[in-house]
């Protein structure tokens, strides 16, 4: 046990090392600014971009003040134009506060990484980051429309699983700064709205999905994700459907077999996918291609945590009006999850296809998420419970109970203690 802590140590000691080498800010925007995933000319600037409702001039002289004449050479600032299609050349989008990067080939401020990451701050002490990053998540809100993939010009069409409530009441909790709390309560209305209005809500169910907003193929896939034969992602995706026999959807929607390419609603699947955070499973047919037909149990649970969080904020600044109508939309959404992704039979929550009136049977480990989010009755806990072997392995649990070669499926897995550690069912 000694040596079990003191390794534990250890860990954790290299961590709080860590947090400095990942982060960045505008002071060190030369390294920030690179984009690994997309190719540029030896010695060309990185593109930064100002939002086009943000004060361009203001932003430089704060640059300027910051760095060095040589390094503010290292980027060319422009301007979002309002078309996304009028970019020309993908870039860093300019975010105010300093962030933590996950690292590697993502030197970028990252979706539902940045909680993740949020949890090891608040640990740590790191307490002014922290409140930084979710900062940066209310100005990606105010002037970007939402919180995104990350901040490359790139993902301006997508947005990540949303824990923008857990991070916002991660701070509080430890500041109790009311003012704080207060300022954060439009980008928490525009954010739910972007997740409860269409294209992402489906309103035949009432449950929303993910859905990115954008066509064709990713620029970052294109551009940086190729394997040791030079072909990207879709090059392999064309490969898979020439060769493999799929009964899990109708392949032609995703693949023209004759002329050997994908579709655009291929396209619109991938990106989908990617805005889950989930890429890629089968969790929704091969290469998740289907996912835009599925109200997703991750998603519509999270959402019901947004539900009860804001209702707690609204608590907390006095405002009992607010707070019941987050209540009752909170239990709506419970009514919905029970009525559409659980399944008695199996004892878990499954993926909901808006298409086929069906749950996919495909066990993944989001179905803990509930559990988590104190939205289980204590019969329903005890059922998914008693699905956990079949996701235990040696350190943690495997995200699906399917070996398909996807990073999200088996034999991969989440490090935890155990699923069943913080599940807070409620009658």
């Amino acid at each position: 046990m000694q040596r079990t802590n003191a390794a534990r140590q250890q860990v954790r000691q290299y961590i709080k090392r860590t947090w400095s080498v990942l982060t960045r800010s505008t002071r060190d925007l030369p390294k920030a600014a690179p984009d690994p995933k997309i190719r540029r000319d030896a010695g060309e600037p990185s593109a930064v971009y100002v939002a086009a409702d943000e004060d361009r001039a203001d932003v430089e002289r704060q640059l300027r003040g910051a760095l060095s004449a040589e390094d503010f050479q290292k980027i060319e600032l422009r301007t979002l134009p309002d078309r996304l299609e009028d970019i020309r050349g993908h870039g860093l989008l300019y975010l105010p506060h300093p962030y933590v990067v996950p690292g590697g080939r993502f030197n970028e401020m990252y979706g539902w990484d940045s909680y993740f990451i949020q949890r090891g701050l608040l640990r740590d002490g790191e307490l002014g980051l922290a409140r930084n990053m979710t900062d940066n998540f209310t100005y990606e809100i105010a002037h970007y429309g939402m919180i995104l993939n990350a901040n490359r010009t790139y993902f301006l069409t997508r947005s990540q699983p949303p824990f923008l409530t857990e991070m916002i009441l991660g701070v509080y909790d430890r500041t109790h700064d009311r003012a704080w709390l207060r300022a954060t309560v439009p980008a928490i209305d525009r954010y739910y709205r972007f997740w409860t209005t269409p294209p992402h809500l489906v309103e035949s169910t009432g449950l929303s999905r993910y859905f990115d907003l954008g066509n064709g193929p990713a620029p970052e896939v294109v551009s940086d994700e190729r394997d040791a034969q030079g072909r990207t992602h879709y090059d392999r995706v064309r490969e898979y459907y020439r060769t493999h026999q799929i009964d899990d959807y109708d392949v032609a929607r995703f693949y023209d077999r004759a002329a050997d390419t994908l579709t655009d609603v291929f396209y619109k699947g991938d990106r989908s996918m990617r805005e889950s955070g989930f890429d890629p499973s089968n969790r929704f047919g091969p290469f998740s291609a289907a996912i835009v037909d599925y109200a997703p149990v991750c998603l519509n649970v999270l959402l019901y945590r947004m539900e009860q969080d804001a209702a707690r904020i609204h608590t907390l600044l006095g405002d009992s009006a607010a707070a019941s109508r987050w209540q009752r939309l909170a239990r709506r959404r419970r009514e919905l999850v029970d009525r559409y992704l659980w399944d008695p039979e199996a004892g878990l929550y499954f993926d909901y296809n808006v298409e086929t009136k069906r749950r996919r049977n495909y066990p993944f480990a989001t179905t803990f998420y509930p559990l988590w989010a104190g939205m289980s009755s204590p019969q329903q806990a005890g059922r998914v419970a008693a699905n956990l072997s079949r996701f235990e392995a040696p350190g943690g649990i495997l995200t699906s109970t399917q070996t398909t070669g996807s990073q999200w499926d088996a034999p991969y897995g989440w490090i935890s203690r155990r699923a069943t550690s913080s599940s807070r069912s409620t009658t």
